[in-house]
């Protein structure tokens, strides 16, 4: 008897539907199995989330653990914009006057024009052709000078090459560039730096042939920038002035009005000191706010939070909260609550943005030694950021329950690989039963159609007798 290729063709029966559903019936053991891994991910994602909520919350509390940040200093500028002013540690409060009289400026010189056609490219030097260049005076009063041996047929353009190739060492420097005046071309220099002593001042040419002449003639003039620090004559080769008040760099945007100065205050920095605590308030509410979505019951299902009544994170809210109902004994300020910052019934900060400015205004060294303490683990924002690095850290709440998150996703990725193989036996056990069974039955439904046949014999041959 022929092998059967397909179940159900020896038995007439749907034995490959029957097959399908048994499978169907048995991947649902696979279901519960994929809904803890997912359970298992969403876990380690909220984890995630919530340390990087804490990093951002911890960098706040970086800046106001920083004594630098109550020492910094801002300007301001009174009366105009003729300058503009930054202040380092190293300035001293203060109101500074400035009169601009003259802003700084690079020389430049340009040499009559050449007409022609060929004018960029025709010889026009010698075999000992030069080139002088005359400067503004060195320390001593003496003009500086440079010499530049040309090559010889040189044309415009090729001493244009030579003087932006040449080797002016430490002294001043020019570049050079080629100016159609509209009937002929020019050779023009441009000082490198700005101020009377780096101002190219002349140039002459030896060794020109053709019966050319180059001569430099003044363009502008290299000059300082002259201005009045509270009456204080100054002089500076640039525009932007250092040193004219300790601390501070003045950077010259224009002349000044006559009898209009511009004025410069230099003041502690309280713009940077409230931002900060404010930043401080909003990156631990935004933490809070994380958790409160990632924790939230809303009557169960897919509307409840990924981590609700997750015991890990019970224990960040509860090691935060400690840390900021915390003192820090021996100063004017020892409390959260004494500078405007509460935490209130869902347990977020508040902040009193009034009480909390005027303490930065008149007490912002007492903010100091109360946020930045006298090393960085002493103040408040020192033992915030001592709660915050442990939670980080690997064996802290987060990184114990991500780890053991991570572990049960591979135990349930094997434990479905075994179910999957089960199943796969299983199904393969029905196959073959089937298959036997379409045998049997086909073998069946032979003999039955062969008895058939030989009983309508047997009836056929009595019949014919009578």
């Amino acid at each position: 008897m022929a092998s059967i290729s397909s179940l159900g063709v020896g038995s007439g029966l749907d034995l490959t539907g029957l097959l399908k559903e048994l499978r169907t019936a048995e991947n649902q053991k696979l279901v519960p199995i994929t809904q803890q891994k997912e359970n298992q991910n969403a876990k380690i994602s909220g984890y995630g989330q919530i340390k990087i909520a804490i990093e951002q919350f911890q960098t706040s509390v970086n800046k106001l653990n920083d004594p630098k940040l109550y020492q910094s200093l801002s300007t301001e500028i009174l009366g105009g914009s003729a300058v503009k002013a930054t202040a380092s540690s190293e300035a001293t409060a203060g109101r500074y006057d400035v009169e601009v009289t003259q802003l700084a400026r690079a020389g430049s010189l340009a040499t009559n024009s050449i007409q022609g056609d060929d004018a960029l490219t025709k010889p026009l030097t010698g075999a000992n052709a030069s080139l002088a260049l005359t400067f503004g005076n060195d320390a001593d009063g003496n003009p500086i000078t440079q010499d530049i041996s040309l090559t010889e047929s040189s044309s415009l353009e090729s001493i244009r090459d030579q003087i932006n190739g040449f080797d002016f060492g430490d002294g001043p420097k020019v570049s050079a560039s080629i100016v159609n005046d509209g009937t002929g071309y020019r050779l023009a220099l441009n000082s490198s730096a700005s101020g009377k002593e780096a101002s190219i001042n002349q140039m002459a040419f030896s060794g020109l042939t053709g019966g050319v002449t180059l001569e430099g003639t003044t363009a502008y003039e290299g000059r300082d920038a002259q201005l009045k620090v509270n009456g204080i004559d100054i002089t500076s080769a640039t525009n932007k002035v250092e040193g004219a008040i300790e601390g501070v760099t003045l950077n010259l945007e224009k002349v000044t009005e006559a009898g209009s100065p511009n004025t410069v205050v230099v003041a502690r920095n309280t713009l940077a000191v409230r931002e900060s605590v404010e930043g401080f308030v909003k990156g631990y509410n935004a933490l809070k706010d994380l958790i409160g979505e990632l924790t939230a019951f809303n009557g169960g299902g897919e509307a409840a939070g990924d981590l609700i009544g997750d015991r890990a994170v019970r224990s960040v809210e509860s090691q935060m909260r400690s840390a900021l109902v915390g003192n820090v004994p021996g100063g004017d300020i020892t409390r959260l609550s004494d500078i405007g910052i509460e935490l209130n019934k869902e347990g977020k900060l508040t902040l009193d943005s009034q009480k909390m400015s005027d303490t930065v205004a008149s007490n912002q060294d007492g903010l100091a030694a109360f946020f930045a303490g006298s090393s960085d683990e002493t103040g408040m924002g020192g033992q915030v950021s001592k709660t915050l690095e442990k939670l980080l850290g690997e064996n802290g709440a987060l990184g114990s329950a991500n780890r053991s998150a991570e572990a049960s996703v591979v135990a349930l990725d094997s434990r479905f690989e075994r179910t999957e193989t089960s199943i796969e036996r299983t199904i393969e056990r029905y196959r073959k039963q089937f298959t036997q069974l379409d045998s049997m039955m086909a073998q069946m439904n032979a003999t039955s159609g062969y008895l058939t046949q030989q009983l309508d014999m047997i009836n056929s041959q009595m019949s014919s007798r009578k």
